[in-house]
């Protein structure tokens, strides 16, 4: 942009000198250079403030890892990767056999103990048995049933089913493997499917000038040479630069090594993005336009549109 408007305004001073036969001297040339330079170090500041930018642009998406909360041999997965998946389809399935049997088990204790319940009541009325007696019966009962609700509630587990709509991206499940309800081996991860999201990161000195609601542009690497219509949907109030965690050691100035940027999210609003079937997680760039010197946001717009055209030739950009 700047090498644009450098030739430009040359090439305006060239035809200015030549129309009205303006000398060149020691005082009309370095007159046109001064001016040059404060007419376009005066626009840059102006666009760079006002309608600010940001090189790097990504669409952030949510997953779940799949974690077993029982383990057995996986015998079957009805899923496909890759593929969309609606909320409640079955994902993977465990061996049910030992946790069935283990249901049957419990509920086969649970009627004998009940029937014990039962005669203990029944004892004690007559006089025949200690109350305590029907203490421990009682409690025996409560026991069985809190282990069959965790039985049957392991035997829901061995089938996993989808959260939400979405896709699970790299299946490497089969059956016969063996599953572990383990926080740090996930079976699978889940994508959700949600309204498509881009975060752009911006400088803080741009900060006062990204409000909610202000108009957006995108341009993708994917897809060179559109401009996309948006709207910035939030200015996220955290940097994560500042975060702190709970710790022995304090503080300290060399850790200040990067002053980070402000998250903002851009929903894209151009219904020209859907007939573009692009993965998740794609990157860009994009512009944030102010009412600010509204019409200095032209040479924002240029700017961003070189830089979709420049998507051409990546490796050179």
């Amino acid at each position: 942009m700047d090498l644009l408007l450098i030739l430009t305004y040359v090439a305006i001073c060239v035809v200015v000198f030549k129309v009205f036969h303006i000398p060149l001297n020691k005082w009309t040339v370095p007159t046109a250079f001064l001016g040059g330079v404060v007419l376009i170090g005066a626009l840059l500041l102006i666009m760079n403030y006002n309608h600010p930018f940001s090189e790097a642009v990504r669409q952030y998406y949510a997953t779940t890892p799949i974690i077993a909360e029982v383990r057995g041999r996986i015998v079957e997965v009805p899923i496909q990767a890759n593929t969309p998946i609606k909320k409640g389809e079955v994902l993977y399935r465990i061996d049910p056999k030992p946790f069935a049997d283990e249901v049957r088990g419990l509920e086969g204790e649970l009627v004998a103990a009940r029937k014990d319940l039962e005669r203990s009541r029944e004892l004690v009325a007559k006089g025949a048995a200690a109350e305590r007696s029907l203490d421990q019966t009682r409690a025996r009962v409560d026991e069985l049933q809190a282990k069959l609700d965790d039985a049957r509630f392991n035997l829901q587990q061995t089938t996993v089913w989808a959260p939400s709509d979405g896709f699970v991206a790299q299946l490497i499940l089969r059956p016969g493997m063996m599953a572990q309800p383990l926080a740090m081996s996930p079976v699978m991860t889940f994508v959700h499917r949600e309204e498509r999201t881009f975060y752009g990161w911006f400088r803080q000195n741009s900060l006062l000038r990204l409000v909610k609601g202000s108009e957006a542009e995108v341009t993708l690497d994917g897809i060179p040479g559109v401009i996309f219509k948006g709207e910035v949907n939030e200015v996220v109030p955290v940097v994560g630069e500042g975060q702190l965690k709970p710790g022995a050691e304090l503080r300290r100035f060399d850790e200040e090594k990067s002053t980070g940027r402000v998250a903002v999210a851009i929903k894209i609003t151009d219904p020209a993005l859907d007939q573009y079937d692009i993965p998740l997680g794609v990157f860009g760039q994009a512009a944030v336009y102010s009412e600010h010197f509204h019409h200095v946001g032209i040479l924002r717009r240029v700017l961003l549109r070189m830089a979709a055209w420049m998507n051409y030739v990546f490796p050179l950009h």
